[in-house]
């Protein structure tokens, strides 16, 4: 997984605009006033073919009575905890404080990597005024400028070097299952009945993860690797995802940031709800994150054995999540039930299979053989009097399912003949659970 880098320092040194930077976006204000940024931001940057997620923090505040500063104060201390690594920004033109000193003092107590960056040096001048930053007792220590860019390219050199090499970590050859959804609504109680099943318990009858009523008790990604009856995966528990305004402790913000690059690194997202709750916009939301990055996708309904079922309740409840899901509805529902451990084997069969599908590639033959008779009797709507012509269709050597069609006119194919397309290659080959991306491309 990559790893966190967190911005800290005191106000108005140019956290932000290094932070904007770092994502080359404008999400964070920026202002000449102090104490501007209050709430937390994150984003993601990518350098020498690493990609790490940058977290922006408040500025620390020494001895602040002010409730917004006591509380950037506590988002600081997180923030030093939960990063993997710490950039503490410093600004020459005020030069060294007693604030910089006190947060030096902290990060020097922690046992995390620590890079100073001195910002705003811009000239030769400040580049001799920069050496009194030395004192604080850093060796990786650079001189920057956030607001023109210059220096930047050497931080960042640094910040890529203290990270782990993904290649050594990562075992491409074991598929990876996200475990995701809200919070409390059964992610941990499904792993726990999975491992008991399997009998490898720490100690006889007790769970591996914590399980209580209270949300938000799982607060990191927690991997296991699963090798018993025919399976060999590795699934990771994740922190519950929810909405960002009622995201109110520092340590679930991490929580939250770690679960959604757990998803952005699996290969199947196995998103639990609670049957006893409706399939909200949460939960939509965590769907549409794991298909905007072309994951295999399993729906679980957990807790069915709390809900009072009739004859259709099964059918009716499932029509309404594919209707909440359109367009992309050809996915697996599996209704599970944790602690009676009802399905859940069956859950961890749909995965394996969606992670099949999406590992599935079709002969550009055969592919041909189906398609162009299809498109023949079916062609793309004439634009302006112009004909679009598709002469040739191959899938594209990828992860997932891509497929590119080769026409004369791609510029004038519109997004429901697209889904016309995905339709038909779905009726032709079992891409259950799997998104499709098709490309149209000028022969």
């Amino acid at each position: 997984m990559s790893s966190i880098v967190a911005i800290v320092g005191r106000p108005n040194v140019g956290k932000s605009t290094f932070f904007n930077r770092l994502i080359q976006k404008r999400d964070a204000i920026v202002d000449s006033q102090s104490g501007v940024t209050r709430d937390r931001h994150y984003g993601y940057s990518f350098w020498n073919g690493k990609e790490f997620t940058v977290i922006d923090t408040g500025g620390f505040m020494l001895g602040g009575e002010d409730n917004f500063e006591k509380e950037i104060n506590s988002q600081v201390m997180i923030a030093i905890e939960e990063a993997d690594i710490v950039v503490f920004v410093v600004d020459v033109e005020t030069g060294v404080s007693s604030m910089d000193y006190e947060i030096s003092r902290l990060l020097h107590k922690s046992s995390k990597e620590v890079v100073l960056a001195v910002n705003k040096v811009d000239n030769s001048k400040r580049q001799l005024d920069s050496i009194e930053f030395h004192s604080l007792g850093f060796d990786k220590t650079f001189n920057f400028s956030a607001i023109n860019g210059s220096g930047t390219g050497e931080v960042l050199d640094c910040l890529v070097s203290l990270m782990p090499d993904e290649s050594v970590i990562e075992n491409d050859e074991i598929p990876g299952f996200a475990v995701v959804g809200r919070p409390n609504a059964g992610k941990s109680s499904f792993i726990n009945a999975l491992l008991g099943e399997e009998r490898i318990n720490a100690l006889l009858g007790e769970e591996r993860y914590v399980v209580k009523d209270l949300a938000g008790t799982t607060r990191d990604s927690i991997d296991t690797h699963f090798n018993r009856f025919g399976f060999d995966f590795k699934l990771i528990d994740t922190a519950g995802i929810r909405k960002k305004s009622k995201i109110s402790d520092d340590v679930e913000f991490y929580s939250v940031v770690r679960s959604i690059r757990t998803i952005e690194n699996s290969d199947v997202c196995l998103i639990i709800f609670d049957a006893t709750r409706s399939f909200d916009s949460q939960v939509k939301n965590i769907f549409w994150l794991a298909a905007r990055n072309n994951k295999g996708i399993v729906i679980l309904v957990n807790k069915w054995d709390l809900v009072d079922k009739k004859t259709n309740t099964i059918k009716t409840i499932e029509q309404e999540i594919r209707k909440e899901l359109e367009p992309f509805s050809d996915v697996p529902i599996v209704f599970i039930s944790s602690i009676t451990k009802q399905r859940i084997f069956k859950a961890i069969e749909t995965a394996m299979t969606v992670y099949k599908n999406r590992s599935k590639k079709i002969v550009t033959r055969k592919f041909n053989d189906c398609m162009l008779p299809i498109i023949e009797k079916n062609p793309p709507p004439a634009y302006k009097g112009k004909y679009v012509k598709i002469k040739f269709c191959t899938q594209l050597p990828s992860s997932f399912p891509q497929f590119a069609f080769f026409c004369n006119l791609p510029q004038y194919i519109k997004d429901p003949y697209k889904r016309f397309i995905e339709n038909k290659i779905r009726e032709m080959y079992d891409f259950n659970g799997t998104p499709i991306r098709i490309f149209f491309r000028k022969k």
